[in-house]
Parts: structure tokens; sequence; C-alpha cells
């Protein structure tokens, strides 16, 4: 009854008034809720823009993985295909060096006749050196045997023969060789022989050594060279290795011939 008695004007300011979006409506409830999730979202996941990009970027990532691993592996066939040039060159110069050519035979440490083609079908690694060597030969014979623990571990890995020629055939007689490698290896191979069998073997493998003067006691030094030779399991000369280097790159230079070697015999 009161707003009939206050006339247009009341009813016209009444009808200006807008009911407000309170949070225990409905509409205010939307409101609210959408508000929310507009300040939830980010770039990629409130239109526009921002949805092109996310598919854009995980395109550029995968072509980029791609072409990453495209390099790596022609990386990867390049170095392979230079190693196998290059033990291919050296295994070349080597032949026309006439290295380990010659056959040889001579006397194992229990007295058995052992030629070259014995060893026909096995990796060996030789060194030739002497029983009254005071420090050199021991540390080389010492690092023979490390390569050959080292390759022993692998089981997929062929065997490999170790083998101790003497040049001082005067003195290393079998039961010397016997006594001397029984201190290092259980498969070494001590070979001896006579004067003119032992220069045989040490001149196929350009060998040189010479014995020196003799003291009062009659004894003496043989100065030789020094190389660990790898013949492949065809008997023919692969590679040798010096005293600088260590055991751990002796295993892998033996490694990769094994993975490389190829047989050239019928």
């Amino acid at each position: 009854m009161l707003l009939l008695t206050r006339g247009p004007m009341a009813w016209h300011r009444l009808s200006r008034l807008k009911p407000p979006a309170l949070p225990g409506t409905l509409g205010g409830q939307a409101l609210h809720l959408r508000s929310w999730l507009l300040s939830r979202q980010g770039p990629a996941e409130t239109g526009g823009q921002g949805q092109r990009q996310g598919p854009r970027l995980q395109t550029r990532l995968l072509i980029t993985a791609v072409f990453g691993a495209g390099l790596g592996g022609v990386w990867l066939a390049l170095r392979t295909e230079k190693e196998r040039l290059r033990q291919q060159q050296r295994m070349e110069a080597l032949r026309q060096a006439a290295v380990g050519q010659g056959d040889f035979c001579l006397l194992d440490h229990k007295g058995q006749a052992r030629c070259k083609a014995d060893f026909r079908g096995q990796w060996v690694l030789m060194y030739f050196g002497f029983t009254h060597c005071p420090d050199i030969c021991p540390d080389e014979l010492e690092k023979l045997v490390q390569v050959v623990q080292l390759l022993e571990a692998e089981p997929a890995l062929p065997a490999v023969q170790p083998v101790f020629i003497t040049v001082d055939p005067e003195r290393d007689d079998v039961k010397a060789m016997a006594r001397y490698v029984q201190d290092f290896h259980p498969r070494l191979l001590g070979l001896t022989g006579s004067t003119e069998q032992v220069a045989q073997a040490s001149h196929s493998y350009r060998v040189y050594y010479s014995a020196g003067p003799k003291d009062e006691d009659q004894d003496y030094i043989v100065d030789h060279s020094i190389a660990i030779y790898l013949l492949n399991p065809d008997g023919l000369f692969t590679d040798y290795y010096g005293r600088s280097r260590s055991a751990e790159q002796i295993a892998d230079s033996v490694r990769r011939h094994m993975a490389a070697f190829r047989s050239i015999l019928p």
C-alpha cells in the first residue's frame, strides 16, 4: 500500500535497481567459478595463439631429436669406417715389412716341439726376452699376463695364448724355462731351442738381440728389442705393442682386431 501511495516516481526508481549476484545464488556461483578457472589457465589453454603454440613446440622438439639421432648415427658410422681403414693400412704396412711371415720350430717348457703352425686357430700374444733379465722382461710379461686376464674376463671373446720365446738359448734350456714361466700364468708357454732355431724365430719377427760381455761370474745381459706381438688365428702377424702401451690399451686393441678379423685361409 505504501508503494502505491508513492506514485509513479517511486516505481521508476525501483525499476532502475539491479539485483546483486550474491554468492549464494546460482548466478553468483557460476560467475565466481568462471573467474577462478580463467585465473588457473595458462596462455596455451585460454585459446587463440596459445593453443597453436603447444603442438608446434612438440613438433620442433621431435624434429630436433630425430635430426640429432641421425647425426649421431652418421658420426658412429664414419668413426667405425675410419678405424677399419686405419687398421687395414697398418696391417698392409706390416705385411710389406715382412714381419712374422717366416716359420719357426722350437721346444716348449715341457720338451715338446712347437712350430708356428701349431698355433693356427688361436690368437697369440708373444714376447721375446730371457729369464735372467733383471726388470724389463718381468715387467713386460706381467703386462702381457694382465692383457690375457682382462680378455679372459669376457667369456664371449676367444682365448688368447701367451707365449714367451727366449733370446738366450745358452742359459734358457727347457728346465730353466719351466721354472720361469710358472710364476706368471698357468697357460704361459715358454719356447727355447738351439742357437740357430732361436735366431731363425727372432729374425722372422725382426727382433734384435745381442749378448753383452760376461763378468767374473760368467753372467751377462742380453740387449734385445722390447715388444709384444699379436698373431691372429691365421698365424699372421697383426700388431705389436711397445713399452709405452698399458695393459688396458693393448686389450682394447686386441678386442678391435678380434672384431675385425676375417680369415683368409681356405
